[in-house]
């Protein structure tokens, strides 16, 4: 199993409209990529990130959706910033 970690920074004078747009359009569009089977969003509770955590079948799978994350970024007047996207190999869990 291989994952992704995307991590944004929110605009704290925006923090109800970024989590919105997660749970009405990221969350949604999470659901559409090849081959995942997992996804979590976690914010930091003493900081500005907000943190994705998806889990994929393949490596390949992984790879591509954090490639397209990485090129397409947060949509223009989003209340948040790409900040990274990177690509593990999960190499154990519970």
């Amino acid at each position: 199993m291989y994952g992704i970690i995307i991590d944004v920074k929110v605009d704290p004078n925006r923090e109800e409209e970024a989590r919105h747009m997660v749970n009405s359009m990221v969350v949604p569009r999470a659901k559409t990529h090849q081959g995942i089977v997992a996804g979590y969003w976690l914010r930091d509770m003493d900081g500005d990130i907000l943190r994705s955590i998806q889990l994929y079948d393949n490596e390949a799978n992984a790879r591509e959706t954090a490639e397209r994350i990485r090129s397409q970024g947060p949509p223009p007047g989003a209340p948040v910033t790409l900040v990274s996207v990177r690509s593990y190999q999960v190499i154990a869990h519970i």
